[in-house]
């Protein structure tokens, strides 16, 4: 099932209406709009995690429970159901499925993407995290075919602070709170063309490889 613009709009008014949160709305729009499975996520305050363990080795930064996930169609009921049972929640993406996530910092994310948009390439939803880290969604298999595509393009001994998330991985979607630190932000925001199907990385790899390459490191 998936839901229109005006849809959406809907959705929205319908949202404040009942009282629901934000972030039921937010879900219902990752799952109806852009075609992705959703599941509630951990948050973090004063370095502690929601999730209660003592030696979390990721504060606010993981899956609370995955049999809590909101699949790909859900409405806003569903996701209103499922955030009820973790009020709070953050909403987390699982990787691997729609997409897959080549991640770069975010200097090099946004030289790329320049580049990226006068060179005409296709691209896809980018995110940055508070943690300065850009985020740039792909094709999934990316974190499969990776090795190689550096080897071929050259690249795989550079040292590149560029790496490649897939499945079993999760990225925490905007707006959510990452860990504490403050929100994860849309630098270049879903659009029905690429949300369902972002290009595959071979087409941006160059590109971010070589401003990788060039950007400098910082301690």
């Amino acid at each position: 099932m998936v839901f229109t613009i005006g849809g959406i709009r809907e959705m929205r008014a319908g949202s404040r209406r009942r009282g629901r949160g934000a972030e039921c709305t937010t879900v219902a729009e990752y799952t109806g709009l852009w075609g992705w499975d959703v599941v509630p996520g951990a948050r973090a305050t004063a370095g502690r995690c929601s999730c209660g363990a003592a030696d979390c080795r990721a504060p606010g930064a993981h899956p609370l429970d995955p049999a809590l996930e909101v699949r790909a169609g859900a409405t806003l009921d569903d996701a209103a159901r499922t955030w009820s049972e973790t009020p709070g929640a953050a909403v987390l993406l699982p990787v691997g499925r729609s997409f897959d996530i080549l991640d770069v910092t975010e200097t090099a994310g946004r030289r790329a993407l320049v580049r990226l948009e006068r060179m005409g390439l296709p691209l896809g939803p980018v995110a940055v995290t508070p943690t300065g880290r850009a985020l740039f969604f792909v094709a999934p298999g990316a974190a499969a075919e990776l090795p190689r595509l550096l080897y071929r393009m050259g690249w795989d001994d550079a040292g590149l602070d560029l790496r490649c998330l897939g499945a079993g991985d999760h990225v925490t979607a905007p707006p959510s709170d990452l860990g504490g630190l403050g929100p994860v932000r849309w630098l270049r925001p879903p659009v029905p063309d690429t949300a369902a199907d972002p290009p595959r990385a071979r087409l941006l790899l160059g590109t971010l490889a070589y401003v990788c390459h060039r950007s400098p490191v910082r301690d």
